[in-house]
């Protein structure tokens, strides 16, 4: 999948939802015209009628934005063979009945998604909440396991469900949270500091380095061409970090879309 295509998806679900509001507006419209015949039951179409409008709208801006970005992707594969590879990560959030993250590299081509895990057999990971990230070729390359507790937990595993360690997050204050990274071994690794009014969230290490960055406003502008949403989030990791640190810190995007959303 490129960015385009997912505009172009977005598009379609919008437009479907202009076209599934106007039917109880039809109905109501025919069977007061044919039962009833009184005008202010006529009233009662002009919510799903302004529904529809609106979400036709939205479906025209996201159509404009596909076309748009399809113009300047290359149409050969991507230069990134892994998402681990990437310095950058273009991350774009999926809120419809079942919420997923997407990750582009910024060339526009998609990188990888991260979604609820629901394969079946794993006895380890039966009931609690568990996330996937997802390769481009749709392979499991990390799992996020949810842990309901105070502290919140987030346990991470690799591809081979072995464990790497976990995000933990912990109220401080009324306004002040601690968000640690932990090690397989229990060790302290790092942290997740940021702003309570805007997106920009920093992880550090042990030295208070800066080891990854989630940010909204910041996108280069020579990626506007491919991502049109100038506020779209970039993820940036260090490109020091192996491929377990990365998928350790990576956790942070758990709990900032899946549970504080």
């Amino acid at each position: 999948m490129k960015i385009h295509e997912f505009y172009r998806g977005s598009a379609n679900i919008t437009l479907n939802g202009s076209i599934a509001a106007l039917v109880p507006a039809i109905i109501i419209g025919v069977g007061n015209l044919y039962y009833f015949q009184n005008n202010q039951i006529m009233l009662l179409t002009i919510p799903f009628v302004v529904y529809s409008l609106i979400s036709f709208q939205i479906y025209l801006f996201r159509m404009k934005q596909s076309i748009s970005a399809g113009r300047n992707i290359s149409l050969s594969q991507s230069y990134y063979q892994s998402l681990f590879e990437a310095r950058h990560l273009v991350v774009v959030y999926m809120n419809q009945q079942e919420s997923s993250v997407h990750l582009f590299f910024p060339d526009g081509h998609q990188a990888g998604i991260i979604k609820k895990y629901r394969q079946k057999g794993f006895n380890l990971f039966r009931k609690p909440r568990i996330y996937a990230l997802y390769n481009r070729q749709d392979q499991a390359v990390g799992f996020y396991k949810i842990k309901k507790s105070t502290p919140l937990i987030i346990e991470v595993y690799d591809q081979n469900k072995r464990y790497l360690g976990c995000y933990e997050k912990d109220r401080i204050s009324w306004l002040k949270k601690k968000k640690e990274i932990i090690d397989e071994f229990g060790n302290f690794i790092g942290s997740v500091e940021g702003s309570g009014y805007f997106m920009d969230e920093r992880i550090l290490n042990q030295s208070r380095q800066q080891d990854g960055r989630l940010r909204r406003g910041w996108m280069p502008v020579e990626w506007s061409s491919r991502f049109p949403e100038p506020n779209t989030p970039v993820l940036s990791l260090s490109e020091n970090l192996t491929e377990k640190d990365k998928l350790l810190r990576m956790s942070f995007l758990i709990n900032e879309y899946f549970i504080e959303r």
